[in-house]
């Protein structure tokens, strides 16, 4: 036989048995932690291992160190979506090397803090689970990079620890996470810190580059601690989240620079605040909030050596746009620091729309070079800090939506009104475009009617699309 001739049979040889080996291995079901344990040990790309329905009470961790690839990941799943519990001491251990695994449709009940994505892996997604685990710690904790979190629940939490949390290695975040679809409700207060809903960092890492997307997750009714979101990295990108009935807690950018925060709506929380720079803040709707956005009034500026773990980062050239302020007991504050603090610097704000609620802004801090310009203020509490030269005041004509979201009318002074340049203010806070001429506030008016973008249970979770 020629040579070639054998190489061509050989080549197909392989081809067959690889294809004959690939549909053995494709698809296991199991029905105890152990055989679930063994026939992970033992998995290829593109198997898929399946955890029959029930309650399982797991006393060691369910290791995973396999490798799957991007076309052939491997999956671990339950028979249907919340159908597999898994009880106990410890749950699901990502480690190693390990990368491209899929983990999805289980209900977590073991104890807390023992389900880890470790530093080293890559591209792990957890997917459809429900965490409802006991005592403290952390639901889900993830060091490794390219994971993705998505459609989950994280729910009935009451001690320390994170719903949610995100680390790394050292001084660097995890990189370029998709956090997205989840629902986070019912974190009742842990009297204590670290009792975030999502944390995305840790101090020492807070100007590391994480280039996380934080996207279409719903936070309901989580008052752990003093923050539902925080922030502790740099590079970040929060749009289109809704945090609800969290009055006990707001949306922090505690340490980080650079990041992007744009068409969230917060409604009854403490508010977003801000530290850190260059920060661009733009089309979020913010109604009955406590404080609207807080600018922060630094401790210390960690460009001239304050400490990253500790300071309270002063504020630079962050841009506050397109926002919509209703009902908000103060709009737009920067709070007291005590001994003085070394307030925010540069700071714009712009074309923002203002309705209702208390006074529109109090600075009670420094604040040089603060641009204020095109914003629009409507029957508040008075102009407090914001300059005559900075807003007019006229009705911008608001109607309410199915939800309750306030949004321009025609005929409001708000549209086409915005002035200056914003080149990165390209949509709005549903993701509508907007070109030439910017309307003010987080809504660029159309006379076509638009779907609510208020996020609701059915939105997220693991029964979502």
């Amino acid at each position: 036989m020629p040579t070639t001739t054998l190489f061509r049979h050989a080549g197909a040889g392989c081809a067959l048995l690889w294809f004959a080996t690939a549909a053995v291995a494709a698809s296991r079901t199991v029905d105890s932690l152990a055989a679930l344990q063994s026939a992970i040990n033992a998995a290829a790309p593109g198997d898929t291992i399946t955890l029959k329905d029930g309650v399982y009470t797991a006393g060691a961790l369910i290791s995973v160190r396999r490798i799957g690839t991007a076309e052939q990941p491997i999956t671990i799943t339950a028979e249907t979506i919340g159908g597999a519990e898994i009880a106990g001491t410890h749950g699901f251990h990502v480690t190693g090397a390990a990368a491209h695994i899929v983990i999805a449709g289980f209900k977590f009940t073991h104890a807390a803090g023992k389900c880890t994505v470790s530093a080293g892996t890559s591209h792990v997604r957890f997917t459809r689970n429900t965490f409802q685990c006991g005592g403290e710690g952390a639901y889900l904790a993830v060091s490794g990079d390219d994971a993705q979190i998505d459609r989950n629940t994280f729910r009935d939490k009451k001690t320390p620890g994170a719903m949610l949390a995100f680390s790394g290695t050292g001084g660097q975040i995890a990189r370029r996470a998709w956090i997205h679809r989840n629902h986070f409700h019912d974190f009742a207060n842990a009297s204590n810190s670290g009792a975030e809903a999502l944390r995305f960092g840790l101090g020492a890492q807070g100007l590391s580059i994480g280039a996380g997307i934080i996207e279409h997750n719903l936070f309901e009714r989580c008052n752990g601690e003093q923050e539902v979101i925080v922030n502790k990295s740099s590079g970040n990108v929060y749009r289109y989240n809704t945090v609800a009935d969290c009055p006990a807690a707001q949306f922090a950018l505690r340490g980080g620079n650079d990041c992007l925060v744009y068409g969230n709506i917060l409604r009854n929380t403490e508010g977003l605040r801000i530290f850190g720079d260059r920060h661009r803040v733009h089309g979020n709707y913010l109604e009955k909030n406590f404080v609207g956005i807080g600018i922060g009034n630094g401790s210390g500026e960690i460009a001239d050596g304050a400490p990253a773990a500790t300071a309270y980062d002063r504020p630079d050239d962050c841009v506050i746009a397109f926002n919509t302020f209703v009902e908000n007991r103060t709009h737009y504050q920067m709070s007291k620091r005590s001994p003085a603090g070394l307030g925010a610097k540069n700071t714009v704000f712009a074309n923002n729309l203002l309705v209702g609620g208390g006074v529109a802004a109090r600075i009670d801090g420094p604040n040089p070079g603060a641009q204020w310009s095109g914003n629009i203020v409507w029957k508040v509490g008075g102009a407090g800090a914001l300059p005559a030269e900075g807003y007019i005041s006229a009705n911008p004509q608001l109607a309410e939506d199915a939800s309750g979201i306030l949004r321009l009318a025609a005929g409001s002074p708000a549209i086409d009104a915005a002035k200056g340049d914003h080149p990165l203010v390209s949509v709005d806070f549903e993701g509508q475009p907007r070109d030439g001429a910017k309307d003010v506030g987080a809504d660029e008016f159309s006379p076509a009617p638009v779907v609510a973008r208020l996020l609701t249970p059915a939105d997220v979770g693991p029964q979502s699309k």
